[in-house]
């Protein structure tokens, strides 16, 4: 990457709003999970670990904000929020122990529709 390309991703990064943020996010673990499901039967088991590690992460901290009494959030949004946490995380477990290409999609679907309303798309 060029220099004026890394000072521009640099700058985006401290003026992007926390909602952008985490939309970017979202769409990069389910673009991640998406090359995975492109290239299932070529795929290696350390790519779809990698990728269901990311995603797991990423909803890892999503389930503590939504859970953090100090999350100012409406107690519906956060309740919602912990509800598919909870279905993500038992999808990425079930990934983990048992990778299966039909799992993959409702994840996907999850983090574009969750981007696409942080970004006002929805």
């Amino acid at each position: 990457m060029s220099n004026a390309a890394q000072a521009y991703s640099r700058v985006s990064q401290t003026t992007a709003s926390p909602r952008e943020i985490e939309a970017q996010a979202l769409l990069k673990a389910a673009n991640k999970l998406q090359a995975v499901l492109n290239d299932w039967d070529k795929v290696r088991n350390d790519e779809i670990a990698e990728a269901v590690l990311f995603n797991r992460k990423l909803w890892s901290i999503f389930l503590s904000a939504a859970t953090d009494d100090s999350n100012q959030q409406g107690v519906g949004v956060r309740q919602n929020v912990a509800n598919i946490g909870v279905f993500v995380m038992t999808q990425t477990y079930e990934l983990q122990l048992n990778p299966r290409a039909e799992l993959l999609p409702p994840l996907i679907e999850i983090n574009r529709n969750l981007a696409a309303g942080l970004c006002g798309r929805a």
